[in-house]
C-alpha cells in the first residue's frame, strides 16, 4: 500500500536505447549436458566477453560507474525462448521454455518462483570485481533480460531476431516473450535495473558468471567471462561537445528513476524511443534529453510524456534491413505467433476511402483497459493555492486477434480530420472500412500531435461506483508504447509505430494513420495535460479510478464487455495538502 503526499509531478526521462551490434566473439560454445535419447533438447548456452578490456567513466559531479562490461549470453543449437504469463492479477507469474523434441517445439514449465515479474531472470548474472592487489571490491548479482541489446555472432545465423527488443515493466503486464535467437548473443548488462558503484580511478579485473540455479536449469557450464576494467575520472563541464553526453544523472540521465512510467530506456524502442516530435516535446535546459546509453536496458513503457529522449542507435540487423528495401519479411500463418508478423499498410492512404462503408465478418481488435497506476496528488503543475489534482497513468491495449487501424483525412481548410476504421482479412488484405469519429490537433506541450477522439475516457467513481468526476481527456494519439501480452494470438513482437514521430502526424498533415497492434498498449503518463481529476471539492473517502476504452462504442471490436478497469484509492488530508492511499490490486502492489 502506497501513500503519497502533495508534490509537484516529477518529469522522468526514458534513457535513450542504443542497441549495439555484437562483435563476432572468438569463444568456444559450451556443449549441452548429455541427455537421454529422444529427450527434449534446449539451446547450448555460454557466457562470453566481447572484448578483453573496457574503460568506464566515473563523473566527478556524480561519482560512480555502471558495469556495462560487454558480456553476452550466446545461444546455439536452438534459440533460448521463454514465455512468461499470469492468468490474472490474482495469479503469480509463471514461465515456460520452448525446447525441441525431434525438431518439434515443446513447452517445458520451469520451476515455480523462477521469475517474479516481467523484467527478466532475477539474480542471473554474478559479478565479482578485484583490484590490482587481488582484493575483492565487489560481489553482486543482477537480473538478465534475454531481449537485451543483441547481435549475430556468426554469418550464417538468422539475419534478424524474431524476439522482442526489451522486457516490459508495466506493472499490469500479462504476458511476455523473451528470447535469444540461435547464433545470436544478448548483453547481460542489467541496464536501467542496476545501480552505479563507487570505484576510484584505476584498473580492476571483472568476472561475470551465471548463478548455479540457472546453470543447472539451462545446462550452462560453470565458466565465467573475464574482463579487464579501467576506471577513469572525468568532469562533465565543457565536455558535452566531445562526448555527446553529460554525466548520467539519477533524474535526467540514462538510469532515470522509474516513477510512474518514465522512459526507462528510450529504452525499448528500436528504432526509436517514445520520443515526441515538434516544439512541444523539446526539453528545457533544466530538463535535458537523456544521453545515449549502451542499449542493454529495456525500452517499452515509454508512454506519452512531455520530454524528448535522445535517439538510440540502430542494431546492425536493423541497419541492414533499412539498406535493403526488398528485404523479405516472413509472416505468421493462421493462428501462429512467431513475432515476424508485419503490420499491413502502415502508411496512411493518400485519399479517403471510396465505395460503400461496411463492417465485414473478419477478425477485429479487442480493446481492454489496464488499472490506473502512477497515482499521485499534484498541484496540476501550476502553483494555484488551494487546488488539488489526482494524477495517474493509464493504458488501453489490444488483445486482438486483429490490429486497430484508424486513418484520418482532412478536407482542405478544415480543422478536424474525418476518421475511419479499417478491416483486413487473414491475408492482410483490406476488405472494409467504416466512419468512426474524428481526429483533432492538440497543440498543448506534451502532445503537439493529432488525437483520435473518443478512444478512452477517465472517470472518478464514488465507493458505490457512481460517477463523481470525469476527466476532460478523451482523445489520444495511438502508439504501441507497452508490450502488455505478447503471448496472445497474432501478437506482433515488432510493432512499427512505437513512438509519436511514427504515429501522430504534423500540424500540416493532410492524413494520419494510427495503429494499435495486437499485444501492445498505449500509455499516457500522469505528467501530461488531461491525465488528472480536479479533486479540490471532492470529499475524503474511498473512490475508484475508471479507465474506459471505446466509451462511445464507435470502434468495432470482438468484445465490448471488457473495456473497463477500476483501481481503488482512498483520498485523505486537508485542502491544499491532500493525500492518496493506493491499495494493492490483487497481487500487483504498484501505485
Amino acid at each position: 500500500m502506497t501513500r503519497r503526499r502533495t508534490a509537484r509531478l516529477r518529469r522522468t526521462l526514458l534513457a535513450g536505447t542504443t542497441a549495439v551490434a555484437v562483435t563476432a566473439v572468438t569463444a568456444g560454445i559450451v556443449a549441452a549436458a548429455q541427455e537421454p535419447a529422444k529427450a527434449a533438447k534446449g539451446p547450448e548456452l555460454s557466457i562470453v566477453a566481447a572484448t578483453s578490456s573496457v574503460t568506464l567513466t566515473s563523473w566527478k559531479e556524480e561519482p560512480g560507474v555502471y558495469l556495462d562490461l560487454g558480456t553476452y549470453l550466446i545461444a546455439e543449437g536452438t534459440p533460448l525462448e521463454l514465455k512468461v504469463n499470469r492468468k490474472s492479477y490474482k495469479d503469480p507469474v509463471t514461465v515456460t521454455q520452448t525446447v525441441y523434441e525431434g525438431g518439434k517445439p515443446k513447452a517445458k514449465k520451469l520451476p515455480t518462483g523462477t521469475v517474479k515479474d516481467f523484467s527478466g531472470l532475477p539474480g542471473f548474472s554474478e559479478i565479482t570485481l578485484t583490484d590490482k592487489a587481488g582484493k575483492k571490491v565487489l560481489s553482486r548479482s543482477e537480473s538478465f533480460c534475454p531481449n537485451n541489446a543483441s547481435g549475430r555472432v556468426r554469418p550464417d545465423a538468422p539475419a534478424t531476431s524474431k524476439y522482442p527488443e526489451s522486457c516490459p515493466t508495466n506493472p499490469f503486464t500479462l504476458g511476455s516473450v523473451w528470447g535469444v535467437e540461435k547464433g545470436w548473443a544478448a548483453n547481460t548488462y542489467a541496464g536501467s535495473y542496476t545501480e552505479p558503484i563507487q570505484l576510484p580511478a584505476g584498473t580492476y579485473t571483472a568476472k561475470v558468471g551465471v548463478a548455479k540455479k540457472y546453470r543447472d536449469l539451462f545446462g550452462i557450464a560453470d565458466k565465467a567471462a573475464t574482463v579487464k576494467v579501467t576506471v577513469v575520472e572525468r568532469s562533465g563541464e565543457g565536455e558535452e561537445g566531445s562526448t555527446g553526453a553529460a554525466p548520467r544523472s539519477a533524474k535526467t540521465g540514462a538510469h532515470a528513476e522509474h516513477s510512474g512510467h518514465a522512459e526507462h530506456g528510450a529504452g525499448h524502442q528500436a528504432p526509436n524511443a517514445h520520443a515526441g516530435h515538434g516544439p512541444g516535446h523539446a526539453p528545457t535546459p533544466a530538463e535535458a534529453a537523456a544521453p545515449v546509453t549502451s542499449g542493454a536496458g529495456p525500452s517499452y513503457n515509454v508512454g506519452h510524456g512531455p520530454l524528448k529522449a535522445a535517439p538510440p542507435a540502430l542494431p546492425w540487423a536493423l541497419k541492414k534491413k533499412q539498406q535493403s528495401a526488398q528485404s523479405p519479411q516472413a509472416r505468421d500463418g493462421g493462428g501462429q505467433t512467431d513475432g515476424s508478423r508485419q503490420a499491413p499498410a502502415l502508411e496512411p492512404l493518400s485519399k479517403r476511402p471510396t465505395g460503400t462503408p461496411s463492417v465485414p465478418d473478419v477478425p477485429k481488435p479487442d480493446l481492454r483497459s489496464l488499472p490506473a497506476y502512477g497515482i499521485t496528488i499534484s498541484d496540476g503543475d501550476k502553483d494555484i493555492p488551494g487546488k488539488d489534482y489526482l494524477a495517474f497513468s493509464a493504458n488501453v491495449w489490444n488483445a486482438g486477434p486483429a490490429q486497430l487501424v484508424v486513418d484520418g483525412f482532412r478536407k482542405p481548410g478544415k480543422a478536424k480530420m474525418d476518421a475511419f476504421q479499417y478491416f483486413y482479412d487473414a491475408k492482410g488484405k483490406q476488405v472494409g472500412y467504416t466512419p468512426t469519429g474524428t481526429m483533432e490537433w492538440d497543440p498543448r506541450p506534451g502532445h503537439v500531435h493529432w488525437h483520435f477522439t473518443d478512444f478512452a475516457s477517465y472517470r472518478l467513481l464514488k465507493a458505490d461506483k457512481k460517477e463523481a468526476v470525469r476527466s476532460g481527456k478523451e482523445a489520444f494519439c495511438l502508439a504501441n508504447t507497452d508490450a502488455i501480452d505478447y503471448t496472445v494470438k497474432n501478437a506482433n513482437w515488432h510493432p512499427y509505430n512505437t513512438d509519436l514521430a511514427t504515429a501522430c502526424g504534423e500540424e500540416n498533415s493532410i492524413s494520419v494513420r494510427e495503429v494499435l497492434d495486437v499485444g501492445s498498449g498505449d500509455t499516457y503518463t500522469q505528467d501530461l495535460p488531461g491525465q488528472s481529476f480536479d479533486i479540490t471539492d471532492v470529499p475524503n473517502g474511498t473512490y475508484y479510478i475508471q479507465v474506459l476504452a471505446n466509451p462511445a462504442k464507435r470502434l468495432k471490436e470482438t468484445n465490448l464487455d471488457n473495456n473497463s478497469a477500476l483501481r481503488k484509492i482512498v483520498l485523505g488530508g486537508q485542502p491544499g495538502k491532500r493525500t492518496v492511499t493506493v491499495p494493492a490490486h490483487d497481487l500487483v502492489n504498484a501505485n
